[in-house]
């Protein structure tokens, strides 16, 4: 069938549109559903996915995948970019690469159903990189593709709502997805954002015979970069690039280590009880009021007395993301102060990061576009998308770099393979530091299927001694820890086997641990042993919500629990109801707080970096018509 390859001459609305508006809705449903849960999903679900229970994946190795997730998605765009000018026209890509990103959605929510789960995550998210980056750079440009000379005054109000579209989508889905996660388990959460994309590939197909479809350009659009001074273009907006970066690497981290931090507050929130992965919606919201906000009322306000030019406003964006990072690094000293503070807090770094994301992301994709050539546009575009997958690999990197291993897991699969291959369950002895075994060093590790389930380390008895005294002190504080000095106080003059003094590090108000530096006395290595404490969860008083009879009595993961025999914790004993969990390595270089100011410092940075930059910078504006 033969398609309109340009547009009609009218004065309205394209008869299209509409498709594709309804098309990016349910997409950015099914995205923003499925990436709110990605990273609690990881450390609290997978792990159980397979039945009794595999290896778990800590917070920081759950970050790293994350940020490679989100890195992928933002470097395929090329990808979309070159296949859709170059071969086979926007439509095509977009409904091709709809079909690779459903593919995607429907192996995250066959997880636990049949093989590997792990090998199924990677599967899906692979797919959905692909899927979901490779259209991003198509959908926006097919929107324009419909309008001609006539009707191009209509394009400001699409885009508005094709905005809206986006942002209401990723709303509700951000609302409802850890919902079904908490309460219905990740085949919903996963299966729900997958229908929503297979009925946005439907509504966009269901389109096909209502868009003009741009055919193909050939590969002569790669000769025009090095025409019109295409590579010097390229050269001056390269550090704005490295700048918008940075700042996408702080952005994306509230769908990682945000969400993380949040797990310790108290989420209950103008009379409702939040879920740790919910909160980010609020970004969605905000971004919503602030467009209109700083448009009609605080830009004009601010030009007044100071011409704001964009590069400005990208500066006052970047030093904004400084406090609202600084202010969650304080937060999180809150926490491992034993505080438990309201969500309210968080939300407030929200709203400062949403007016960064309005001021930075916003006007510098508008920016670079002006800066290009006519035939460099989507090259450009192309350029920002993978400057935000250049701070997601960063991210990822950093988390990488950080991560203390397990020695238990590294001893056991470097000379007992077999085991975890086999899936092998009972009780073996890994050799220390001193690398053989038989001495006193050795890790007493129990397997379940080939993964880790406990250990029984040297010198355990101390710790416990140290425990012990611990939870003394809890039940003469009614059930809650003292401050960070008081504990180490109480386990003063305790040494482990090599003559190590014993440390205590309270992580929040209900976890801390004891700890010592183990059998190569060096601090921060996977030598490093000691027990993890928890206390218990104190239960709130619940209210009555309309949301009542839509949920089971238990949430997924008690059920699962209670079907597998599947345990938390190795043994739950000791005065105060503590309970206990032997460790040897898997802890953080950058632990807490210090992780928060270390990308707090990094933006205040690039900030500063940025002035002499914009200082120098003399742009050059070219139009469509130019």
């Amino acid at each position: 069938m033969s398609y309109r390859k340009s547009p009609a001459d009218l004065e309205g609305m394209p008869p299209g549109v509409g498709h594709i508006i309804g098309n990016e809705a349910a997409e950015r449903f099914s995205f923003y559903g499925m990436k709110a849960v990605l990273a609690v999903f990881m450390v609290q679900y997978l792990h159980h996915m397979g039945g009794a229970g595999g290896a778990r994946i800590s917070e920081v190795e759950a970050t790293e995948k994350v940020h490679l997730f989100n890195g992928a998605v933002y470097l395929t765009p090329l990808l979309g970019a070159l296949l859709a000018d170059a071969f086979v026209g926007k439509y095509r890509t977009i409904v091709l690469l709809s079909l690779v990103y459903c593919c995607g959605h429907a192996a995250l929510a066959a997880m636990g159903l049949t093989g590997d789960p792990y090998l199924w995550l990677m599967l899906g998210l692979g797919l959905i990189a692909l899927g979901s980056g490779g259209i991003k750079p198509c959908v926006s440009a097919h929107v324009g593709d419909q309008f001609g000379s006539r009707n191009a005054h209509l394009l400001p109000r699409v885009f508005n709502w094709f905005y809206f579209s986006i942002n209401i989508g990723a709303f509700a889905s951000m609302l409802l997805t850890p919902w079904l996660l908490e309460w219905h388990g990740p085949h919903w959460a996963f299966g729900v954002p997958g229908v929503l994309m297979a009925l946005a590939a439907w509504v966009f197909w269901a389109g096909r015979n209502r868009y003009v479809h741009v055919p193909a350009a050939g590969m002569g659009f790669v000769r025009e970069v090095f025409k019109g001074g295409g590579i010097k273009v390229i050269a001056k907006l390269l550090p704005l690039y490295i700048f918008v970066a940075i700042f996408w690497a702080l952005f994306d981290q509230t769908g990682s280590t945000w969400i993380f931090q949040s797990q310790d507050m108290d989420r209950n929130f103008l009379g409702f009880q939040w879920l740790p992965s919910q909160v980010q919606a609020l970004n969605s919201v905000f971004v919503l009021l602030f467009i209109p906000i700083f448009s009609y009322g605080l830009y004009p306000l601010i030009n007044r007395v100071w011409r704001l030019t964009p590069l400005r406003k990208i500066g006052l964006g970047l030093f904004i993301m400084t406090t609202s990072f600084a202010l969650v690094a304080e937060i999180q000293q809150w926490i491992e102060a034993g505080e438990r503070p309201n969500i309210s807090w968080q939300i407030l770094a929200f709203a400062l990061l949403t007016a960064a994301e309005v001021m930075v992301s916003i006007v510098a994709l508008e920016f670079a576009y002006t800066q290009s050539p006519r035939t460099m546009k989507s090259l450009v575009m192309c350029f920002y998308l993978g400057a935000v997958a250049v701070g997601n690999f960063f991210v990822a990197g950093v988390n990488h770099f950080i991560q203390i291993p397990e020695a238990a897991v590294k001893q056991l699969e470097k000379n007992h393979a077999s085991l975890i291959e086999t899936k092998h369950s009972g009780k073996v002895a890994v050799a220390g530091h001193d690398g053989v075994t038989g001495t006193m060093d050795d890790i007493g590790v129990e397997l379940t299927d080939g993964a880790v389930a406990s250990l029984k380390i040297p010198g355990e008895e101390i710790y416990h001694q140290a425990a012990d005294r611990i939870g003394e002190l809890v039940t003469a504080r009614g059930g809650s820890f003292p401050a960070e000095r008081l504990l180490n106080e109480c386990v003063s003059g305790l040494r482990d086997p090599w003559g190590n003094p014993l440390r205590v590090e309270l992580l929040n108000a209900l976890r801390l641990r004891v700890i010592s530096d183990g059998a190569d006395r060096k601090s921060g290595t996977m030598w490093d042993a000691g027990l993890m404490i928890e206390l218990p969860e104190k239960p709130q008083e619940k209210k009555a919500s309309w949301t009542d009879r839509l949920r089971p009595a238990e949430t997924w993961l008690e059920r699962r629990m209670k079907e597998s025999g599947a345990r938390e914790v190795a043994s739950q004993n000791a005065p105060g109801g503590i309970s206990r969990s032997a460790f040897c390595g898997g802890q953080t270089r950058l632990r807490g707080a210090v992780y928060f100011w270390f990308f707090a410092g990094l933006m205040l940075l690039t900030s500063l970096a940025f002035v002499p930059y914009a200082l120098w910078y003399r742009p050059k504006t070219w139009l469509q018509d130019a």
